[in-house]
């Protein structure tokens, strides 16, 4: 048998699949193919990023920025003192429409920075007069209500909420979120209750914006009223009108208190 049909035989029996030994050649063939490198997936390291954005939305980060916020525009109004430019300082170039819309856009920040309002109506009366005074404070008045409101929604409802555990605060909270146009409406007649204090406890509740709106605007007409009409006024102190407006200040202050008195009264008594 020649050398020939030895190598013919094993190559035929290489190429049928036989279990003959491969050719050096073949072997060397598959040795010079490349072979894909299989690496172990390395698991995905932590986001920190994302487990900071968790921490900074959390109920209580939240409330603590109002915290912030609500101290850091109080002491801008102890700093810069922006209640004597309304009432002293308004810059002369600045009139008309305009002047009023500034007057009312500064006024509700001051509410928001917790400058009384009383000495924000009195300044409204003295600079633009009872018409226009009054429309620029129930506009302020609206818009101040409407900012404290929406921080108090976003930025201190879930972290309060869990603490109404008392029975006041549970009667308060469901008063305020059943009845919310009934309770928002007698609480900004009512004179004693601090205009801040209000806003943030109708946030704190589940009152909807509208009532709570509606209810601001139409409830702070007579205490807004009888306010810018005296500072109008206050130039001519024995006059009618501005008597008519100290006895509209004054008269609902003593029902409300004598109100509260009883109320306080009849619970110490329970």
């Amino acid at each position: 048998m020649s050398v020939g049909y030895c190598r013919g035989m094993l190559d035929a029996t290489t190429r049928s699949g036989g279990t003959a030994a491969a050719t050096p050649r073949a072997a060397a063939t598959e040795l010079l193919v490349p072979v894909p490198l299989v690496t172990a997936t390395a698991p995905a390291p932590a986001r920190p990023l994302a487990r900071l954005g968790r921490v900074l939305l959390s109920p209580w980060s939240r409330f603590a920025l109002l915290v912030a916020l609500l101290a850091l525009a109080g002491s801008s109004v102890l700093l810069f003192e922006p209640q004597k430019l309304l009432a002293d300082g308004w810059p002369p170039q600045v009139g008309g429409v305009t002047a009023a819309v500034v007057f009312a856009a500064a006024y509700g920040l001051c509410t928001v920075a917790f400058v009384p309002r009383p000495l924000l109506n009195l300044a409204a009366g003295a600079v633009f007069g009872s018409a226009v005074g009054l429309g620029a404070a129930l506009v302020g008045t609206v818009l101040g209500a409407g900012l404290a409101f929406g921080l108090g929604r976003m930025l201190g409802q879930d972290a309060l909420r869990p603490l109404l555990r008392g029975r006041l605060l549970k009667a308060a909270d469901g008063q305020l979120s059943r009845h919310g146009m009934r309770s928002m409406l007698g609480a900004r007649l009512f004179p004693g209750l601090p205009f801040w204090g209000v806003n943030y406890a109708a946030a704190v509740s589940r009152m909807r914006w509208t009532p709570y709106l509606v209810a601001t605007a139409l409830g702070s007409i007579p205490n807004t009223a009888a306010y810018v009409v005296a500072g109008a006024r206050a130039s001519a102190p024995t006059s009618p009108v501005f008597l008519i407006a100290l006895a509209s200040i004054a008269l609902p202050t003593v029902a409300g208190a004598v109100m509260a008195w009883r109320k306080r009264h009849h619970l110490r008594r329970r």
